[in-house]
């Protein structure tokens, strides 16, 4: 039904230097049944994961700190304060979390869970992004800080939930991916206690 409403005339590839930017053309039926033609750019760098680390019992996580380009060039000091993340080339969201999660922060988990999937800038990057949630001990850090390599030079941070929640709301914490795995962790993984009046 859905591929019905839509009808490819051209595709141009603008840039495969970094990933792929493409131009297409289309047809589009509109809901009221009239068609319309539209050209879109889409930024193909393929999919990816994130994970969030924590810990119940000292109601912490881990998060890294590194340099982004993008977000300086928006007028950020560059600095990201984020979770985990990599894409998938190639691999299962799991394998490649797992590897991803050991490179960047030194920390080698038992178990990860996926909890949910999205697309974080569907009018423009194709990437879906798989978030995943795991336990850590403070024992099992065995490296980290990236890839040189890739140009990595992460930082690692060990917060408690309730200050990475609060450098959310100060904008300390400005990564999409990060504030929706730290909310996921405030409702479902580390939910205040309740108060005894």
């Amino acid at each position: 039904m859905h591929d019905e409403r839509v009808k490819i005339r051209k595709v141009e590839v603008l840039s495969d230097d970094w990933y792929l930017l493409k131009k297409t053309t289309f047809d589009y039926r509109r809901g009221d049944g009239s068609w319309q033609t539209l050209t879109r750019e889409t930024y193909d760098r393929g999919n990816g994961a994130t994970i969030l680390l924590y810990n119940r019992e000292r109601r912490s996580v881990i998060l890294i700190r590194q340099f982004r380009f993008p977000t300086f060039g928006n007028g950020h000091d560059g600095f990201l304060i984020e979770t985990a993340a990599g894409l998938l080339d190639h691999a299962s969201p799991e394998q490649r979390i797992r590897a991803e999660v050991e490179e960047e922060t030194g920390y080698s988990v038992g178990e990860v869970r996926k909890v949910f999937e999205a697309f974080m800038s569907p009018g423009s990057v194709t990437e879906k992004l798989y978030f995943f949630v795991a336990e850590y001990t403070p024992d099992a850090r065995i490296g980290g800080g990236g890839l040189q390599d890739e140009g990595e030079d992460i930082q690692v941070l060990e917060l408690s939930l309730e200050r990475a929640l609060q450098m959310v709301a100060s904008g300390e914490i400005a990564d999409g991916k990060t504030i929706m795995l730290l909310q996921y962790a405030q409702l479902h993984l580390l939910p205040a206690a309740a108060s005894v009046n």
